[in-house]
């Protein structure tokens, strides 16, 4: 499950950095019209949904237990303990999923016209037959604060990949002599990449208004 959601966030990223290589817009809105029309992606997200909402209540499950068999704590800790956000995921973990709310409620919840109805996006006078979603995105990213608090999010979300995705190797049995130091190579380069991918679309776009 861990590595279908980091799958789908590769995919949420490129066709967010599109915004970056098409300032008008176009691009980014023709992918979003795609993603919002099509059945089978339309089915798939509720997948995708599905899937973050048993992540996290794995996530709340396992903690639990852990709490229960470990009331007291151990005196000498495990080394793969030692990290501050392997002890702390079920916190960082609140965290992204109070972020992913937001997110939720600012552009999914728009796009369907729940909660304010999208202007049409229009190129060069023409009516494009489309929704504007790269409007919604680029007003967001003008606000200093929507800004700064997305950057933090981002910051725990990118830890939070680091430990999950060896996590995720490691449900899978690689995770041994072998295969570990190559495993956490990869983790610490996706994380980072993905975390300042994301990153650099509010940064760069509040800054180009």
């Amino acid at each position: 499950m861990g590595l279908f959601l980091m799958t789908f966030l590769v995919v949420h990223l490129i066709i967010n950095l599109l915004l970056l290589i098409d300032p008008s817009r176009e691009l980014f809105n023709i992918a979003a019209h795609f993603m919002g029309t099509n059945p089978l992606i339309q089915m798939f997200q509720w997948v995708l949904f599905a899937g973050f909402a048993v992540h996290i209540v794995l996530g709340v499950i396992l903690q639990i237990q852990n709490w229960i068999a470990r009331p007291t704590g151990y005196k000498v800790k495990a080394s793969s303990e030692d990290s501050f956000f392997s002890k702390y995921m079920i916190y960082t973990g609140i965290i992204i999923a109070v972020f992913l709310v937001i997110h939720f409620v600012n552009f999914f919840l728009r796009a369907k016209g729940i909660l304010a109805v999208i202007p049409e996006f229009e190129l060069d006078g023409v009516n494009m037959h489309m929704e504007d979603m790269g409007i919604v995105v680029v007003q967001l990213f003008q606000m200093p604060m929507y800004v700064i608090g997305y950057i933090i999010a981002l910051l725990i979300v990118g830890f939070h990949l680091d430990h999950a995705f060896q996590s995720a190797f490691q449900s899978l049995g690689l995770y041994n002599k072998k295969y570990t130091p190559t495993i956490k190579v990869i983790g610490h380069v996706y994380s980072i990449g993905i975390t300042l991918g994301y990153i650099l679309i509010p940064v760069y776009i509040y800054f180009s208004k």
